[in-house]
């Protein structure tokens, strides 16, 4: 796994503001929507089942591992044998519904309270990946990975992953309060209008990206 680096400047607003806007915003949305969060577990439970968490590690500040929590999108069905069908079968029509309106990405807010994710930064892949990132790719994880970020809202899933780092990493050195408004605002539309939400075939998985690129 490369380095993070730890010479990067920040501006006033990452280092005293950006942490405070995090716990205030995910603190107010649970306590305000907690009613939404258990309808959803409960539509969760009946359509895909127990539990409705969906929990897995995931790289975050600087490499660290921590425990991501979001709302399952897919069902246990199994085979004869026991083994879990593809997963383009256990994601039935419930299931797309709650990631095309990124609701079964709720339960992060908790992530972001307790310190791990930011509402805005790059998002957290898995573990995985770290130790196929070159030096300028590894810089995303020089800050918090956030709920949404400068790649979600630029294209999503139309970028190739070449350009999503791009983006991870323009953001990482561009951090204001203004970029930060602006991420969340776009988000909310393209989420609104279902933009840039479906996967667009041809394109490039990280996988195949890190298989095809020589890194440093």
């Amino acid at each position: 796994m490369q380095a993070v680096q730890k010479h990067r400047r920040k501006g006033p607003y990452e280092v005293f503001v950006k942490r405070i806007v995090d716990v205030t915003a995910s603190a107010m949305v649970i306590i305000l929507f907690w009613w939404v969060y258990l309808i959803i577990a409960v539509l969760v439970r009946v359509n895909l089942g127990s539990p409705v968490l969906f929990t897995q590690d995931r790289p975050g500040k600087d490499g660290k591992i921590f425990k991501l929590y979001k709302f399952r999108s897919m069902s246990d069905a199994r085979d004869k044998s026991g083994k879990l069908l593809p997963d383009k079968v256990r994601l039935n029509k419930f299931g797309k519904t709650l990631r095309a309106t990124s609701l079964d990405e709720l339960p992060e807010l908790y992530n972001i309270l307790k310190g791990d994710m930011s509402l805005v930064g790059p998002r957290p892949l898995l573990v995985k990946y770290l130790d196929y990132y070159n030096s300028f790719e590894m810089r995303r994880h020089e800050v918090r990975p956030g709920l949404t970020g400068l790649a979600q809202v630029s294209g999503r899933n139309a970028l190739t992953w070449e350009n999503k780092f791009k983006k991870d990493v323009e953001y990482v050195d561009n951090i204001t309060l203004l970029m930060d408004a602006k991420i969340v605002l776009m988000t909310i539309k393209n989420i609104m209008f279902r933009e840039g939400i479906e996967f667009t075939e041809g394109h490039q998985t990280i996988t195949e990206y890190f298989e095809n690129h020589k890194g440093d």
